[in-house]
C-alpha cells in the first residue's frame, strides 16, 4: 500500500472533537466553530447568519454540522444561504468534519460550520 502524506493549503484540518469542543490546526476551541481559509472563530449557530453569509463568494460549500445526531436547519436559513450562492450539505457534526478535511486536502473552496457534540 502507498501512502501519501495529505498537504492542507489555505486552511487547517480539524483534528480532533469532543463533548464542547473541536481541536482545529492543534488549537482547542470551545463551542460552536466556523473554519475555513480565513481561520477559524466562534460561531452563535443558526442565528449567526451574518458570518455564514459573509463566505457568499468565497466557498463553493458550506458544511453545517448539527451536533452529535444530524438535524434539519431553520429552512429561512437554508433559503438565505442557497440565495447567496452557497451550497450547503447538513450533517452530524464528525461527519462534517471528516468530510471537510478530505474536501479541503483536495484544495477545494469549502467552509464548516459547526456545533459540538
Amino acid at each position: 500500500m502507498r501512502l501519501n502524506e495529505v498537504v492542507y493549503s489555505d486552511a487547517v484540518p480539524i483534528d480532533g472533537y469532543g463533548a464542547g469542543f473541536f481541536r482545529v490546526g492543534g488549537v482547542v476551541k470551545e463551542g460552536a466553530i466556523l473554519t475555513g481559509a480565513t481561520g477559524t472563530q466562534p460561531w452563535g449557530g443558526y442565528a449567526d447568519r451574518a458570518a455564514l453569509l459573509a463566505l457568499a463568494g468565497e466557498v463553493d460549500v458550506l458544511f453545517i454540522g448539527t451536533g452529535a445526531e444530524i438535524a434539519h436547519i431553520p429552512g429561512d436559513l437554508r433559503a438565505a444561504l442557497e440565495e447567496a450562492g452557497l451550497g450547503v450539505e447538513v450533517m452530524n457534526s464528525p461527519s462534517a468534519c471528516r468530510t471537510y478535511n478530505v474536501l479541503l486536502s483536495e484544495g477545494r473552496r469549502i467552509a464548516l460550520a459547526a456545533l459540538p457534540v
